[in-house]
């Protein structure tokens, strides 16, 4: 699935297109790498968002096509 999708359908980001200019901006990162908004995402992945008050770092735990608004934070974890 794609980086800018899979953010928005875990609701980390609110919509798609935001997604995608942040991962634009250079403010989404993929095992360490910049990410543009088509790269894949995939389980165990390591993903790191840059904000502006500071950084959000989780690991992918599984990937959905779609998924409940209760059942989105089951598919990722934040690292410390």
């Amino acid at each position: 699935m794609r980086i800018d999708k899979y953010l928005k359908v875990t609701r980390i980001l609110k919509r798609r297109t935001v997604a995608q200019e942040a991962c634009s901006a250079g403010k989404v990162m993929i095992n360490g790498k910049e990410a543009k908004p088509s790269h894949e995402v995939k389980e165990g992945d390591v993903v790191e968002i840059l904000y502006a008050s500071g950084t959000l770092r989780f690991k992918v735990l599984a990937v959905k096509e779609v998924v409940k608004k209760d059942d989105a934070q089951s598919l990722y974890e934040v690292l410390p």
